[in-house]
């Protein structure tokens, strides 16, 4: 059997030495059009700002070591320019000597992945304008920063690569300013936890602007103008586009090969093209959000290797298929960690899911022992079927080992409810007792079982101030003169709630409030036990005061960013 593979990374390198273990005979031929077959694109940025050291760190494997070990036959620097589905060729560009040959094909995997997206403005191509996608682009960029000396940079785009340049470049003792056009950065994440991702960036001395679109590039007198939509100039030494990306798919196109979403592979679950023969996989195929079960695009290692070993199992006359991805990740921003699983609130609406949220602010470990952190979580779930659709989680410590438990309930299909059963690890200097997940569990068996109601950050400005509510903080006298309160309400701590009830207006609902939601609960179920109807603020005083304060410093930045010239 001979098997043409086009692009390697984390699909096509993958597909290969699968083919490998479960073929010893077959002819397996790789063909890479960049220099490199395997690197750790994840890792690229942590290059630029010094964290990873050797560069030869980024290659995970050389047409060298892959043919030591797999036999396999890899060509780098090598195009596939046409595919023949009728006669199973490919015609392929040896770019060094620049000749062209065909190659024969029993089975055919196209791992094209993606290609950055450059807008046609006005000096894109300047030379001190970057994108990063591959290897070459990394050298190019580092290259230009050992030797230039850069003092002031502009990163396009709120994503994964936006995010982690920028920090990078900051670790250089770069002047930094992020420019994204949506309201937020990480389209993963709802703004109201982004809120949280926006604060650390700002903290770490990146100017941040938001809802502002680049229109192009210019000489600023010797140095880099970066030119808004808005009609502001900012001045750079260099500038780094990282918008998001394209599925990489004109071969395909060429072919016939049926397209899907935004121009991807059309495959099925066994990642078959509408071709016989030819399978694609990574962030060139389109494949099924595993929640909303909708057409999705993600591109992600994770789901690039499974997709690369199931094309690969099935071309070897297994049966495997792909139930689709959920988009489980996870991003270092400067001291903290964000991570999502799942759909978001944002995703929910727009596809017509009844979707109801928990949130908290448990610690990272028992509160006891030192060293514990806070963290905040946000958990997405059906009304009334109680089906998890997503998670997201920002803090310090233990947040990856807790997204990808919820990722893993996702999985197996368990119910919001399910979460207060699991049996996780514990010792004092790793969890507590109620782990952060049992403890979203508790909350969510609480709201089933009518022992709660909640309220929103959304519902706030719509409270009304008229009388006919009682809206009440439940925090000591100290952290209300310290932090602030929400505008309209009174404040009675919850230990002194019992003996105070007197002045709470009988038969009027009750909005109560306190820092992380835990006490408000306290006070919710005192005043039930009383008589009244009461609501819990989600989230708490403490979520509530980061989503304004996001939202005033964006205010500020944006009045700012108009005199940026």
């Amino acid at each position: 059997m001979k098997v043409v593979i086009v692009g390697g990374v984390a699909g096509g390198a993958t597909a290969a030495a699968r083919i490998r273990r479960l073929d010893e005979n077959a002819e397996i031929t790789v063909y890479e059009k960049s220099g490199y077959i395997s690197y750790a694109n994840c890792g690229l940025p942590y290059y630029i700002g010094g964290e990873i050291t050797d560069k030869e760190e980024l290659t995970l494997q050389t047409p060298e070591s892959f043919y030591e070990r797999f036999r396999i036959d890899v060509r780098v620097k090598h195009e596939v320019i046409d595919i023949c589905p009728e006669r199973k060729t490919v015609t392929v560009r040896d770019i060094d000597r620049g000749v062209t040959f065909e190659k024969e094909y029993d089975k055919l995997v196209l791992s094209p992945g993606a290609r950055p997206i450059k807008p046609d403005f006005e000096g894109i191509d300047d030379e001190r304008v970057f994108t990063l996608r591959n290897v070459e682009d990394t050298f190019r960029l580092k290259e230009y920063i050992d030797s230039a000396a850069p003092k002031r940079a502009v990163v396009i785009g709120g994503g994964f690569i936006g995010i982690e340049v920028a920090e990078n470049l900051a670790r250089l003792g770069i002047d930094v300013t992020l420019v994204e056009a949506a309201p937020q950065l990480m389209a993963p994440f709802d703004s109201d936890m982004a809120a949280f991702i926006h604060a650390e960036v700002r903290h770490n001395g990146v100017k941040l602007m938001l809802k502002e679109a680049v229109a192009g590039f210019c000489d600023h007198s010797g140095s880099l103008g970066v030119r808004l939509g808005s009609g502001a100039t900012i001045v750079a030494d260099m500038a780094v586009v990282a918008i998001g990306v394209t599925p990489d798919t004109g071969l395909a196109a060429r072919a016939g090969l049926k397209l899907g979403i935004k121009g991807s592979i059309a495959v099925n679950d066994r990642m078959e093209t509408s071709v016989p023969d030819i399978y694609a996989v990574g962030d060139a195929a389109e494949i099924k959000n595993f929640v909303t079960g909708k057409p999705a695009l993600i591109s992600l290692a994770g789901p690039a290797n499974k997709e690369g070993r199931i094309a690969a199992d099935n071309i070897c006359g297994k049966d495997s298929r792909y139930g689709g991805g959920q988009g489980s990740s996870v991003i270092k921003v400067f001291r903290l960690t964000a991570a999502a699983t799942g759909i978001n609130e944002r995703t929910a609406k727009s596809e017509g899911i009844a979707a109801d949220k928990v949130i908290l602010s448990p610690m990272s470990h028992a509160g006891y022992y030192p060293g514990g952190k806070l963290m905040t979580m946000k958990v997405l779930f059906e009304k009334g079927t109680y089906r998890l659709l997503g998670a997201q989680i920002i803090g310090y410590e233990g947040v990856d080992k807790r997204i990808d438990v919820l990722a893993t309930a996702i999985r197996a299909g368990m119910k919001a409810t399910d979460l207060a059963d699991l049996d996780l690890a514990y010792a004092p200097p790793y969890s507590s007792a109620k782990d952060p997940v049992n403890m979203a569990g508790f909350m969510i068996e609480n709201i089933e079982d009518g022992l709660v109601k909640q309220w929103y950050l959304e519902d706030e400005p719509e409270l009304p101030r008229d009388g006919s509510v009682t809206l009440l903080d439940v925090r000591t006298v100290e952290e209300c003169a310290s932090g602030g309160m929400m505008d309209g309400f009174v404040n009675i701590p919850v230990d002194e709630l019992r003996e105070r009830i007197g002045e709470l207006p009988e038969g009027k609902p009750v909005y109560i409030v306190c820092q992380s939601g835990l006490r408000s609960y306290i006070a919710a179920r005192i005043l039930t036990g009383r008589g009244f109807e009461v609501f819990n603020f989600a989230g708490g005083y403490r979520f509530y005061a980061a989503v304004v304060n996001d939202r005033l410093c964006a205010e500020r930045a944006s009045t700012c960013g108009k005199d940026a010239d």
